[in-house]
């Protein structure tokens, strides 16, 4: 039977149930005031709706996170979060909006309000430890300058010229945190690795100019040096960051084509949050989907916010 036969993917009731179990696992409790007291469903009510005792407010399930007042029926949005959580490479709006058969500017927010639950706002571990090893690179992502019309080409150069730049930190056999920065300047980075790797970390990186002086800040730092074309030495590699932008680019060339300043942030949370939460680490796709539906609290995403942020 195919993992789509699940009654939550087409049936609203079975849907909000499924919600329930998900962001309520200790039973419901009001949004308004935090409360699990005499929390009672309204007779007559449309499906899932409750009244809190204490505050006397009424609400649902959804109150509070990124499906709060949608008017996409919520089965709609588990077949997206699926889709979007067990697509590897990602899913476009334009194949969102014919396979769920929504208008496409739907489709487009509700990916931007998935990414957005995707996203890890305030991590309360940092990467590595005694023992383990980060690699740390930089990528940019845009056109070539040669692919602009000539109007747009800005002549300075080769490399990252007029392209967005990307600065990845990734665990060996662990996680990923991506981040969009203005330049690739040790000012840009510096408060990245530092608040973001524990300093008993072995660290390495390529022989950019920001890698200098990361010795001072953990317990071992080696470079390759790929101009000489040395690409390993021992352990010293970075291969596995390679590996994470390879899978991030041909999403982003391969699947949307085009990704705007603004919005570059929630891909990178995309591509983290599926790798992050990988085959390799035991997590299969039914897992996937669901961890993406618990971030959705908290995480209300208005539509003119969407646009701009």
């Amino acid at each position: 039977m195919s993992i789509l036969s699940a009654p939550h993917f087409h049936n609203e009731t079975a849907a909000i149930a499924r919600l329930e179990d998900i962001v309520w696992p200790q039973g419901p409790f009001c949004p308004r005031c935090g409360g699990f007291d005499r929390i009672t469903p309204v007779k007559g009510g449309r499906a899932g709706l409750r009244r809190c005792g204490p505050c006397k407010r009424e609400f649902t399930v959804t109150v509070g996170t990124i499906f709060e007042r949608s008017h996409v029926k919520l089965h709609k949005w588990f077949q997206a979060a699926h889709l979007m959580a067990s697509s590897k490479k990602g899913i476009s709006a334009h194949q969102l909006h014919r396979t769920l058969k929504v208008q496409y500017k739907t489709a487009w927010f509700m990916e931007h309000r998935l990414r957005e639950a995707m996203r890890e706002l305030n991590p309360t571990e940092p990467l590595g430890g005694e023992g383990k090893t980060v690699e740390m690179d930089e990528t940019f992502i845009g056109g070539l300058e040669k692919n602009k019309h000539r109007s747009k080409r800005q002549h300075k150069g080769t490399g990252g010229v007029g392209k967005e730049a990307v600065y990845a930190l990734v665990e060996r056999s662990g996680s990923v945190r991506s981040h969009h920065v203005p330049a690739v300047t040790a000012d840009n980075l510096k408060p990245i690795i530092e608040a973001h790797i524990d300093g008993a970390t072995i660290v390495y990186t390529d022989e950019g100019a920001t890698s200098k002086g990361l010795g001072r800040l953990f317990e071992k730092h080696e470079s390759v040096n790929h101009s000489i074309g040395e690409y390993v030495r021992g352990d010293a590699h970075t291969n596995t960051i390679e590996g994470y932008f390879s899978i991030l680019k041909r999403g982003i060339h391969g699947v949307y084509h085009h990704v705007s300043q603004q919005h570059l942030k929630r891909y990178l949370a995309e591509f983290d949050f599926r790798y992050n939460e990988r085959a390799a680490l035991g997590v299969n796709d039914q897992a996937r989907a669901d961890r993406l539906i618990r971030g959705i609290v908290g995480k209300r995403l208005m539509y003119k916010v969407s646009c701009v942020a």
